[in-house]
């Protein structure tokens, strides 16, 4: 069923919310660069005490300066595989859900499906942020390069032929070996930083995204949102959220923080 106004959203739902997780891509950024609104309304989360944990399938390595500027308690790159975040000391750490030995071995698979998709599907390309991927492998669709419906699809399917999840984001197609995704990154990092088991308190947990591999966070979380972009995929959703912003990308994110804060006044 299609989404309600943010305008709509009870205020008691806003007041009673612990802490914020937060797609990357066409949530906060427009063309892979963050939105003055969007960073104003992280650093007031942040300031009114409000943990926002980022979860995206943007690699590690992309994610390294940003884990390491924005007000964030930590980035969960690669759809949950790898998380970023600061200690005590602001050192920037950075943790991974597999192993070290499974990670080797996955990459020599990695590399293998990335070249049967190149050679096999017209027009495919690796996005440019591929240097920085330790566990999955993205190839682009709409930030550097143009896929339509079909070779996405043929794209996706031949990863799953292949044994790997495979999700559509805004931008890229993400493949992966492992049964992980943005639900077990987030659940893994709320507990590794906070303590907290993060289905205890889903009703008290926010999801903003903005495409078709933020479905799993829509289904599992009470105040799940989109941002207006998100009705771009209308035709490819099974899931929507519960709430969906009037603002698009960073401005979609602002509104909803705005919204929230003013809740907790």
């Amino acid at each position: 069923m299609p989404a309600r106004p943010l305008a709509d959203c009870p205020r008691a739902v806003l007041a009673g919310l612990a802490g914020v997780l937060t797609d990357i891509d066409d949530t906060l950024t427009r063309d892979a660069v963050i939105e003055p609104a969007a960073l104003a309304a992280l650093e007031a989360l942040h300031a009114a005490g409000l943990p926002v944990i980022a979860v995206t399938g943007r690699p590690m390595g992309w994610s390294v300066p940003f884990a390491q500027a924005w007000p964030v308690r930590a980035i969960v790159a690669e759809n949950g595989a790898v998380a970023l975040f600061r200690d005590a000391q602001g050192a920037l750490q950075t943790e991974y859900l597999q192993d070290e030995a499974t990670r080797t071995h996955n990459a020599r698979r990695l590399a293998a499906v990335a070249q049967r998709v190149l050679a096999e599907v017209p027009g495919a390309t690796l996005a440019r942020d591929s240097a920085g991927r330790v566990t999955d492998i993205a190839v682009d669709h709409a930030e550097f390069a143009a896929l339509d419906a079909a070779r996405i699809a043929a794209v996706v399917a031949l990863m799953r032929a292949e044994g790997m999840n495979a999700t559509v984001s805004s931008i890229h197609v993400n493949g992966w070996f492992g049964s992980h995704d943005k639900l077990a990154g987030a659940r893994w990092i709320v507990r590794r930083l906070l303590g907290r088991t993060l289905d205890d308190e889903a009703a008290r947990w926010a999801y903003v995204g903005d495409s078709t591999n933020d479905q799993v966070m829509f289904a599992h979380f009470t105040c799940s949102v989109g941002v207006a972009n998100l009705r771009d995929f209308a035709a490819q959703l099974q899931v929507w959220p519960a709430w969906i912003t009037a603002g698009a990308r960073g401005a979609g994110f602002a509104e909803f923080a705005a919204a929230l804060l003013d809740a907790r006044r």
